[in-house]
């Protein structure tokens, strides 16, 4: 009996393995992508380019027409992806285009395009990450994380003796379930 309960062990843990080898794959590197975009104003979703232009002399908000847009538009090359425009402060201009948007320091100015372009891979694994296609995925979703738990459950009685549960494997498991509570208790009330 013991024997047969550590096949069928041996079993689900391997089957589910190989089942969700592509989500734990998916959720891996768009997870490490996350982690720091915050760390480093990375973001995984977006590649982001800043061009600076100088416009010849300075600017009014006043005096701001769609004459003057046409000729910062022309000297950014992006007369074709002109959308609209606005002030976000006394001293500023900002014009939004199709995939990006300038910023005009009126009283200098300099001009900053920035240009806006999906991140290839990590944009579609962050989509997935962040669950917005919702419906299906959700509860696909949902069967990933309960296979993770059997999959964590069934890998502790994988080995006998002094390698699994009994021995090393349970004092790497019981490490493994501190390293997060501490962290939480540090981060929580530190």
């Amino acid at each position: 009996m013991n024997m047969n309960w550590r096949k069928w062990n041996r079993w689900i843990h391997r089957e589910l393995g190989f089942l969700f080898f592509g989500m734990t794959i998916i959720y891996g590197i768009s997870g490490i992508a996350l982690n720091h975009s915050v760390a480093r104003h990375w973001n995984p979703g977006f590649i982001t380019k800043a061009t600076s232009i100088q416009y010849p002399g300075t600017l009014q908000k006043e005096d701001v027409d769609r004459n003057t847009i046409e000729i910062i538009l022309e000297l950014s090359g992006e007369k074709e992806n002109y959308k609209q425009y606005y002030f976000p402060d006394q001293d500023h201009l900002m014009i939004y285009l199709k995939g990006g948007h300038i910023t005009v320091n009126l009283q200098t100015g300099k001009m900053q395009l920035t240009k806006i372009r999906n991140r290839p891979v990590f944009r579609e694994l962050n989509y997935l990450h962040y669950n917005k296609p919702k419906k299906l995925w959700t509860w696909f979703s949902d069967l990933y994380a309960l296979g993770l738990i059997l999959i964590a459950i069934s890998g502790l009685f994988l080995i006998k003796g002094k390698k699994g549960i009994s021995g090393r494997g349970g004092v790497l498991t019981i490490i493994g379930v501190l390293i997060p509570l501490v962290l939480l208790i540090i981060y929580l009330w530190f």
